[in-house]
């Protein structure tokens, strides 16, 4: 349930722009209406799912306070870079920003995570799982290597849709794509991990 929770802004995203490409005179007519002339029937549905997008992320974070009273860094982060890309899309109604978007967020993930442990001596994937299972040191250092290196390209894999694909194609990768490549790295860690448990366990 948290990962559909997590997933919510980017769920919204695939079905607003479907929604409004199904539509495209109303969708047009609704972006006109709240973002100003100047819109190609075309850009409509990226606009709109933008939008919708933000205010999803902000529906999103109140939720998380009000059940918690307190919001993860990482969501905060997430919130002000949709605000940055998605606004600037919606004002220069430009969707180049926005297909940049994953990309600012998984390289902002991939640099922390390298910075954190090769500037400060912290493995922030250690931090985050140790209370869960014990590994040996240089499995720690080669697990947050791993991760660095999938959101790194994660971030080009991004990219390379974006620019050499339609728009459509971008936004089926955006939930399926990345959700998928997610999955399977994440099994494939966990094969991984399950050697060295059994190791530490023998």
């Amino acid at each position: 349930m948290k990962f559909l929770f997590d997933l919510l802004p980017v769920i919204l995203f695939f079905g607003a722009y479907k929604l409004a490409g199904a539509q495209p005179e109303a969708s047009h007519e609704l972006a006109v209406r709240w973002l100003g002339d100047g819109i190609a029937v075309a850009q409509a549905p990226i606009l709109i799912a933008t939008a919708v997008t933000i205010l999803a992320t902000f529906v999103q974070i109140a939720l998380v306070w009000i059940k918690h009273r307190k919001v993860d860094t990482m969501l905060w982060v997430s919130l002000a870079i949709i605000v940055v890309f998605g606004g600037a899309t919606l004002f220069f109604h430009n969707p180049t920003f926005i297909k940049w978007k994953p990309t600012a967020l998984y390289w902002l993930f991939g640099a922390v995570l390298l910075g954190s442990a090769t500037l400060f001596r912290r493995n922030l994937i250690r931090t985050m799982l140790e209370a869960q299972i014990q590994l040996p040191e240089p499995v720690w250092g080669r697990l947050n290597l791993a991760w660095a290196g999938f959101f790194i390209s994660m971030g080009l894999l991004n990219l390379y849709v974006a620019y050499s694909f339609s728009e459509e194609v971008w936004v089926n990768f955006k939930l399926f794509g990345g959700m998928g490549l997610m999955f399977a790295f994440v099994l494939a860690q966990g094969f991984y991990l399950s050697r060295h448990l059994e190791e530490e366990n023998n």
